[in-house]
């Protein structure tokens, strides 16, 4: 059979597989096993616990258990909302400062997570509630935290970028450099568009504003203050996991360490702080284990099977045929990206993050390198297109996070006051197009290790 049109049946299966609420790595094992056993010999059925194992037995997938215990250690604690508390107090004069403070926050917070739905959780669960005690629109305060939570998959550490620099034979420490400077970019794109959409609802709502700011909360109005001492108490519990941030992502930039040994003074770092500063309980240490156990283990079973996965497509040629299509096609590299961007943001919509680039990258990681394209910035594409994936339904995982957060309001509400924070996403992906130094710069300076 022509490999180009088992390439689509088995594509079709797949996706069946995959759609039917399965868990992932099953949705990727079991249409893999069939596959096996209908279009290959015996030999390669009894090579299948061999593949499953090549796939996992790499000393890199050590960072993910490492970055989530990480995670989990910073999220079972007070952190999200003392980090929350502490920069609304120094951001509160701006025009939607505690909007603007939820949003740095999730950027802060992701940089000790690395996980989009536990910076949404984390950060929304205090700020969601307090923006809308405090008078701003429903939209504002899920749509700020729907896409501050994506933050987390794209500012280092990011267990998406650990996996597709695995994947990819990509180097994690530059994947993980090369989202500084583009997630920054951002936040500070999305603070922006908060302060200019906070002051233009202030202007319709200027007059009778003393009652509005009595009826609707007066911390939207711009009528609460703080003094210094308040703003400098509310700080000081943050700044040492701040130190944190700075320590890893110094020590991947100068050469110091590798992601997994940087994860690991990370997560021993964080397990020491939170023990001195928030005095956890034994019961707080098991919610850490299970949490780091149970993420771990799924992550790693969709990365297993997914090897199989890629090993049924190469070995049925189906790899390699779809490379020559999509290179024969002769379109310019720049009108396939646009397309491989519209196969990403629709896959978005159906997968999460992990699956998606464990499922593309065995077709698209060749024809990319074919075409010229950099590996390192288009992990950073990738990644924002995962970003946008975690807020456009019917998968958005960010935005049943919220959902569970703030049960009344309506979902459409939740996807009004995000749409805006994925145009700033997409005009990401332009950006990144446009100037691939944003994300290249950093790690071309990089001592690697």
């Amino acid at each position: 059979m022509d490999p180009n049109i088992l390439g689509v049946i088995i594509a079709v299966v797949s996706f069946i597989f995959l759609l039917s609420g399965m868990p992932i790595a099953f949705g990727l094992g079991v249409p893999s096993v069939i596959f096996i056993l209908l279009l290959m010999d015996r030999f390669q059925f009894d090579l299948m616990a061999h593949i499953v194992y090549d796939g996992v037995n790499d000393f890199g997938l050590l960072a993910i258990p490492l970055f989530i215990l990480m995670g989990a250690i910073i999220a079972a604690t007070r952190a999200g909302a003392d980090l929350y508390e502490g920069l609304h107090r120094w951001l509160h004069r701006l025009p939607g400062g505690l909007a603007v403070s939820n949003l740095v926050s999730c950027a802060i917070f992701a940089a000790l997570c690395g996980s989009s739905p536990a910076t949404a959780a984390a950060i929304g669960t205090m700020g969601i509630p307090e923006m809308r005690k405090r008078g701003y629109p429903d939209t504002l305060a899920t749509g700020c935290i729907v896409a501050g939570g994506t933050l987390g998959i794209l500012i280092p550490p990011s267990v998406t970028m650990i996996v597709y620099g695995i994947a990819t034979q990509t180097s994690i420490g530059k994947l993980f450099i090369a989202g500084v400077i583009p997630g920054i970019i951002i936040t500070i794109i999305m603070c922006i568009y908060v302060v200019i959409y906070s002051k233009w609802v202030r202007s319709k709502k200027a007059k009778g504003a003393e009652d509005l700011a009595l009826k609707e909360g007066a911390e939207f109005f711009g009528t609460v203050s703080y003094t210094w001492g308040e703003r400098f108490s509310a700080i000081t519990r943050v700044i040492p996991f701040i130190i944190i941030i700075f320590l890893i992502m110094g020590s991947l930039y100068g050469g110091w360490a590798t992601p997994s040994e940087a994860a690991a003074v990370g997560s021993v770092g964080a397990l020491f702080l939170v023990m001195i500063i928030y005095h956890l309980r034994w019961g707080d240490y098991k919610k850490i284990l299970d949490m780091t156990v149970k993420e771990t283990t799924m992550i790693m079973l969709i990365i297993a099977t997914s090897f199989l996965f890629g090993a049924v497509l190469t070995k049925l040629y189906i790899t390699q045929a779809i490379t020559n299509y999509m290179v024969g096609l002769g379109y310019s590299k720049w009108v396939l990206m646009a397309l491989i961007n519209v196969f990403l943001l629709i896959l978005g919509c159906l997968m999460p993050p992990v699956a998606i680039i464990l499922i593309i990258n065995p077709i698209l990681h060749p024809v990319i390198l074919q075409y010229g394209f950099d590996p390192i910035w288009f992990g950073v594409i990738v990644t924002i297109n995962m970003e946008i994936g975690c807020i456009t339904p019917p998968v958005g995982l960010n935005l049943y996070i919220v959902q569970g957060i703030a049960p009344d309001v309506p979902l459409y509400k939740v996807l009004i006051g995000s749409a805006p924070f994925v145009a700033i996403l997409l005009w990401g992906i332009v950006m990144c197009s446009i100037w691939p130094e944003l994300a290249l710069w950093l790690p071309n300076k990089m001592i690697t290790r």
